[in-house]
């Protein structure tokens, strides 16, 4: 090999942060698999088996299912450009950072917003949402975070597609980190359109954004006065990765698609109900531990997220200083405070196959040694 080129040799980490978190080792072997071209009719068998997947981890019966190729926020775009228009209303919850960045798209495809916010860490109420509802009957859709990742906040789904079963207006949820990690059922909750991503608790490479988009929801988009942009037309989408023959939208990531399949399959060959429960068993042991050394947590102890614990940085301590500390000296990834409206805190991901008390017991101690050191090193106690 010519030696003045770089080599490739990225440092081992154990990823708990807020995502994404480390790969299933069969979901990176699958990426390994013969390469198959986008048109290939073997190729869209495959295609057909991961909607099929995705409907079963969803527990969405009807309606289209697919992964968009792109992140979770474009699976944000791809919801608020199909189901709203220029004009149309759109209620949103709003009590961290992904439901202001809702809102925010929301403005930009021309909607008029109406927020209901609650403070960080708090979940914005049902009540206030059915009031904001009552106000505006005509609203084309209500958005909400199920899972906020900026907080660790997870929303009272159910009870909020429960109280709206009777409504004209749409519910959609960000499910990004939630799907694969906590109790979701669109179908059964009456989920008009739900978007995730592969990078969290489904513990797959990020690139793609899984979407359930209900029969209601589909008649919206056939009703549209509007052409909703190229790339997020699932209608069009729907042809390639369902219709068949296949007609051809792009060129899909095959590997990335291979590596979704063996996470679907590996999440429901752990049966989903069992796979809920190991991320709260593992959050309430890293909860546990945190509250025995004087942590106070962000969230609500009401709606704590499972797979996303948002710690407060005590007074006097440098949190940015720990993170980097843990990360350098103990090869562990957490996060922070996302955005300037942030609190200090640590956002600490048990995500996937890193949803285990084992694994929250490194974190700990990593956080013991880098928190020891900086109070050596600063001469003071850290809280």
């Amino acid at each position: 090999m010519n030696a003045q080129l770089p080599v490739l040799d990225p440092p081992e980490r154990l990823l708990c942060g807020p995502g994404p978190t480390n790969v299933e080792r069969s979901v990176l072997e699958a990426m390994a698999r013969p390469m198959l071209g986008h048109l290939d009719p073997a190729f869209h068998d495959i295609l057909l088996d991961v909607v099929a997947l995705l409907r079963r981890v969803y527990r969405a019966p009807d309606g289209i299912v697919l992964p968009l190729h792109c992140t979770g926020t474009a699976g944000m775009e791809a919801g608020l450009a199909n189901l709203l228009e220029p004009g149309d209303t759109a209620i949103v919850a709003q009590s961290g950072f992904f439901g202001r960045r809702i809102a925010e798209i929301a403005r930009r495809i021309g909607a008029e917003v109406i927020d209901v916010t609650a403070d960080w860490g708090e979940a914005v109420p049902n009540e206030h949402l059915i009031e904001a509802l009552d106000t505006h009957p005509r609203a084309r859709l209500m958005a909400v975070v199920h899972a906020e990742t900026s907080t660790g906040v997870e929303h009272p789904l159910a009870e909020l597609g429960s109280a709206m079963a009777d409504r004209p207006t749409l519910l959609m949820a960000d499910c990004v980190t939630s799907l694969g990690g906590v109790p979701l059922d669109v179908g059964g909750w009456g989920i008009d359109f739900a978007y995730s991503c592969t990078q969290k608790c489904l513990a797959a490479p990020p690139g793609m954004s899984p979407l359930a988009v209900s029969e209601r929801a589909v008649e919206r988009l056939l009703s549209r006065t509007e052409p909703v942009p190229f790339s997020f037309d699932l209608l069009m989408l729907q042809s390639y990765w369902v219709d068949r023959p296949a007609v051809y939208h792009h060129t899909a990531p095959i590997l990335g698609i291979y590596a979704l399949h063996e996470a679907l399959c590996r999440a429901l060959d752990e049966g989903l109900e069992e796979r809920w429960a190991r991320h709260a068993e593992a959050a309430a042991h890293l909860r546990t531990e945190l509250a025995s050394r004087g942590f106070d947590l962000l969230a609500d102890p009401e709606h704590q997220l499972a797979p996303l614990t948002a710690v407060r940085v005590p007074e006097g301590t440098d949190g940015n200083a720990v993170q980097s500390r843990m990360l350098r000296d103990h090869g562990v990834e957490v996060g922070g405070g996302l955005g300037p409206a942030a609190p200090a805190m640590w956002r600490i991901g048990l995500m996937g196959r890193n949803a285990t008390p084992e694994t929250a017991d490194r974190v700990l101690a990593a956080f013991d040694a880098a928190l020891a050191q900086e109070e050596a090193e600063a001469g003071a106690p850290t809280k």
